[in-house]
């Protein structure tokens, strides 16, 4: 196919969401998969939350703490993980900006839209 709306860059572009304070999105939702590009402040918090959708996630640049499942996990550029639907995960970035990559299958339809915060995603106690 050889429609321009099919390429991106993962710099730029994407429909803009604030998912939480220092903690915002650039989203590329397609049929049955979507990719979002989020960017972590130094020691922004993404809130526990859990989603019926499956996610993988890819550590860009920098390093976080990755909470899934309760269970902390330092991630650093590189790493990548997958988090099953319905599995509560978060995280909070260290001392310096990070970048990750979410895969979204199938896609979060409140992420087709540019808007603020987790959407339908239900908050962890």
């Amino acid at each position: 196919m050889s429609d321009v709306s099919c390429f991106h860059n993962l710099k730029t572009g994407g429909i803009e969401r604030q998912l939480a304070p220092g903690v915002s999105a650039r989203v590329f939702p397609g049929v049955h998969a979507m990719l979002s590009v989020v960017t972590l402040e130094p020691g922004a918090v993404s809130p526990v939350h859990a989603h019926p959708n499956e996610q993988w996630g890819v550590c860009l640049e920098g390093e976080w703490v990755r909470v899934q499942d309760g269970v902390e996990h330092h991630v650093k550029a590189g790493d990548f993980w997958q988090t099953p639907p319905n599995v509560p995960h978060g995280g909070r970035a260290l001392g310096a900006r990070c970048v990750v990559l979410d895969i979204f299958a199938p896609p979060r339809d409140e992420y087709r839209r540019a808007g603020a915060g987790l959407g339908a995603a239900t908050l962890a106690r």
